[in-house]
């Protein structure tokens, strides 16, 4: 009676095992590739010129914007700066650092990303750690002496194209 309750046990297990196996296979198999942290919809996307526009008078605005990248975390890929109007960049960083992009030079890429744009004054430090991530030299890190006002961007998911 044991023996026999022991393998109807590892039966049972077995088959959960393989059943919830079918279903992470699934869901990894319709994930988009190119496709990070959360998904989203292509609707309604904005320049960053538009995006600027919209901002206007605003301290931040929820939005999904499409941009050409410039630069990418070379460390980890937990940024991106992408391309302004007028030649400046934009950081543009993950929510809670709950997805990374490829290490990769992403440089020239086109890029769709969803989530909360706003002006910010960042810290020295923070422009350093940046710099640092971007492969800059130590004598370029050290010239950071001054917090800087700029636009960034908190993506919740992130599209390469």
């Amino acid at each position: 009676m044991i023996r026999l309750f022991v393998l109807l046990l590892a039966v049972a297990a077995l088959s959960s095992c393989s059943q919830s196996k079918t279903e992470t296979d699934a869901s990894v198999a319709t994930a988009k590739p190119n496709s990070f942290g959360a998904s989203f919809a292509e609707e309604n996307v904005l320049s960053v010129t538009q995006m600027k526009q919209a901002m206007a008078g605003q301290d931040s605005l929820q939005a999904t914007v499409t941009a050409e990248v410039v630069q990418s975390c070379q460390s980890k890929g937990c940024w991106m700066d992408v391309k302004l109007e007028d030649g400046s960049t934009m950081k543009v960083t993950f929510r809670d650092y709950g997805f990374f992009l490829p290490v990769e030079d992403l440089a020239g890429k086109t890029v769709v990303f969803t989530g909360i744009a706003k002006q910010e004054v960042i810290s020295v430090d923070d422009q350093r750690h940046f710099a640092e991530d971007a492969g800059k030299s130590a004598a370029e890190v050290q010239a950071i002496n001054a917090p800087k006002d700029e636009l960034r961007f908190v993506a919740d998911g992130v599209i390469l194209k």
